[in-house]
């Protein structure tokens, strides 16, 4: 049915070459490239499919990814590179005719913020060529913005309080690792939190506001406000919304780590002079932590993400859970790779999939909010992250 080319051969690229190749029927030929073609290899190789085709490329460079997508000429591309590289992708895109999915918003290298205005402003580009781009379709942003469009379709005629939670109560058992990229994952927790309340934007010190929420099969987490991409859209595409938040788990010792990585320096992101040299301490420092590929085998204990709603049905107000548990065990059982990139590596494929059946396919630049919540959730139900309801239950928020 389709051509596809996987960018990124990390822990989330090979959750996705995983799920594309069991789902031969969709996906009729699969390429993986990154900056390391060894990487890509060794991901066919567990996969044990030969047909999978490899390359190198370096997304930072347009004619190099022009080149590659002419070669191959895929019907949809699916970025789990880098959020630096999105721009350079979608423009290779644009020019060779060619469908774009990614799972996190762009934000430049220079300085640590993200916002969606950098890849909506290719609204009518992708419009003009009659190309696709669908953006953030890992789990949140992702399945977050289609539970929230499953929730207004079906349950409410007006959303007015969303908190989108997100729990992981693994042990990975390190001192000290972050479940994806370092770099990325450390920039975003170290920003300011935001969050949407009566039609402003709140900015709040870095995990200033806590509360102790229950999630279901763990139990009781410390959870801290952060802000995060889909709050932007979802307001915008659900205006009805009168306050919208984003929550995380973090435990005491990883947030000890992390005071004492920016109390000595190390998370700058802007170049220092080391003989003779410039090198960026962050960049620095995530080579010399645990790589998050590495983690799946004695990870254990699971995930817990999803969205507590409140909002009006019928001119009365009721509330809404929406959630997925997902196990460390089981998602290295399948992909050798721990839960938090499979969370994201799956909505990356259903998304893809949801292109090439023609479900989710309409010239522009699109969130996911944006299409039909019903096909794809339909296939987190098939394709390993199973969801589940509570109706009329205390949120806790």
């Amino acid at each position: 049915m389709g051509k596809v080319l996987i960018i990124g051969a990390g822990g989330v690229g090979t959750v996705v070459a995983h799920k594309v190749a069991q789902n031969a029927d969709v996906f009729t030929d699969i390429m993986i490239a990154s900056r390391t073609k060894e990487k890509c290899d060794a991901v066919v190789k567990a996969i044990g499919n030969p047909s999978i085709k490899t390359a190198k490329v370096d997304a930072d460079n347009v004619d190099e990814l022009v080149a590659l997508f002419e070669s191959f000429r895929p019907e949809i591309v699916i970025n789990v590179a880098l959020p630096y590289q999105d721009l350079t992708i979608m423009e290779a895109c644009l020019k060779t005719g060619t469908n774009y999915l990614d799972t996190a918003n762009y934000e430049p290298k220079d300085v640590a913020h993200f916002e969606y205005s950098w890849q909506w402003a290719y609204k009518k580009r992708f419009e003009d060529a009659g190309l696709t781009a669908i953006l953030g379709c890992g789990f949140d942003p992702g399945v977050s913005g289609v539970y929230t469009a499953y929730a207004a379709k079906h349950h409410f005629d007006e959303i007015q309080y969303l908190d989108i939670v997100d729990c992981n109560a693994g042990n990975h058992h390190k001192a000290f690792a972050t479940n994806f990229n370092p770099e990325i994952n450390i920039r975003e927790i170290t920003q300011n939190g935001r969050y949407y309340e009566n039609g402003q934007w709140v900015t709040t010190k870095p995990l200033e506001i806590h509360k102790q929420l229950t999630y279901p099969n763990i139990g009781p987490r410390d959870s801290y406000l952060l802000y995060h991409e889909e709050l932007e859209s979802l307001v915008k595409n659900y205006p009805s919304i009168r306050r919208a938040r984003f929550w995380m788990t973090f435990g005491q010792e990883y947030l000890t780590h992390l005071r004492v990585i920016q109390d000595i320096g190390m998370a700058r992101i802007d170049p220092i002079d080391y003989q003779g040299m410039k090198i960026v301490p962050l960049q620095f420092l995530k080579a010399v932590l645990p790589n998050p590929q590495d983690l799946g085998e004695n990870y254990d204990g699971e995930t817990s993400i999803g969205c507590r709603i409140r909002g009006l049905k019928d001119g009365k107000e009721h509330t809404y859970y929406i959630y997925n548990n997902c196990s460390h065990q089981a998602a290295y059982k399948e992909t050798g790779m721990q839960g938090v990139s499979y969370t994201t590596g799956v909505p990356a494929m259903i998304g893809a999939m949801m292109y090439l059946k023609g479900l989710w396919k309409r010239p522009g630049v699109w969130n996911v909010e944006e299409f039909d919540p019903d096909p794809f959730m339909e296939q987190l139900n098939k394709q390993g992250l199973p969801w589940h309801e509570v109706f009329d239950e205390d949120l806790e928020l």
